[in-house]
């Protein structure tokens, strides 16, 4: 769409004019988590252009700015629905407050920390989280050093009130920093307590029910995997690994 447009990160206003709603956003039952992915970057850029005021935007110039081709955005948009116009492009605001909604993200997501130790203060501190819509709004631990004061804002619990604390503040999702060996009667006792989510920072796998939904984050792994192309690359280019 839109291949007359100028690229670049915040392109240019459109001159078209005329656009229609998109249809009502349609959630399929099975979605890559690489078309998921997407969404996140996609949200990410939107916003963007809406600081700028730019009120219209290509999937050429989406598609630039992330470095994928502009197929690829319409097929993933397409998974949740019709968007846009052909050859108009789409209204920034509009597919950005549809995007959120898919993700749902377009309203406050309550969350729990678990494991208030080095990685987990740190995570307690980052306001990545409120800047897209989720907030922490109680951490728990057994240190009793911990318990009963307060870390970025955050009060920190007894591990013995999380299934009270969880129901009464409805929280949703839970961020999982406590030791390997503590993970899974930990991960029981969240879904006991109604979690739907969990982001898991500890390098476990951890078996749930069908309803929760278990995302892993093992930044070990993300630095071999970094490590493993930058040693890809010193072969290639005929050197020797140290």
């Amino acid at each position: 769409m839109g291949a007359k447009e100028k690229t670049g990160f915040l392109g240019r206003r459109s001159r078209a004019r005329g656009s229609s709603p998109p249809a009502p956003e349609q959630r399929p039952a099975r979605i890559p988590n690489a078309v998921v992915r997407r969404l996140v970057h996609y949200t990410r850029v939107l916003k963007a252009l809406e600081q700028a005021g730019i009120e219209k935007v290509s999937s050429r110039q989406l598609a630039d700015n992330l470095g994928i081709n502009s197929a690829q955005v319409r097929k993933d948009l397409a998974c949740f629905g019709q968007f846009g116009v052909p050859g108009v492009g789409y209204r920034v605001g509009e597919l950005r407050a549809s995007l959120k909604r898919i993700l749902g993200t377009d309203k406050e997501v309550r969350a729990a920390l678990v494991g208030v130790g080095n990685l987990g203060s740190a995570l307690m501190s980052y306001g990545g989280f409120a800047r897209q819509g989720f907030r922490i709004v109680a951490a728990f631990d057994n240190d009793g050093r911990k318990i009963g004061t307060v870390r970025a804002g955050v009060p920190i619990y007894a591990m013995s009130d999380l299934a009270d604390l969880v129901r009464e503040h409805e929280i949703e999702i839970a961020i999982l920093c406590v030791p390997s060996e503590a993970a899974q009667s930990v991960a029981d006792s969240l879904v006991e307590a109604g979690i739907s989510g969990i982001l898991n920072f500890v390098p476990v796998r951890l078996t749930v029910p069908p309803r929760v939904r278990v995302q892993p984050v093992d930044l070990t792994v993300e630095i071999e995997t970094l490590s493993f192309y930058l040693h890809s690359v010193t072969v290639q280019n005929g050197g020797t690994p140290a």
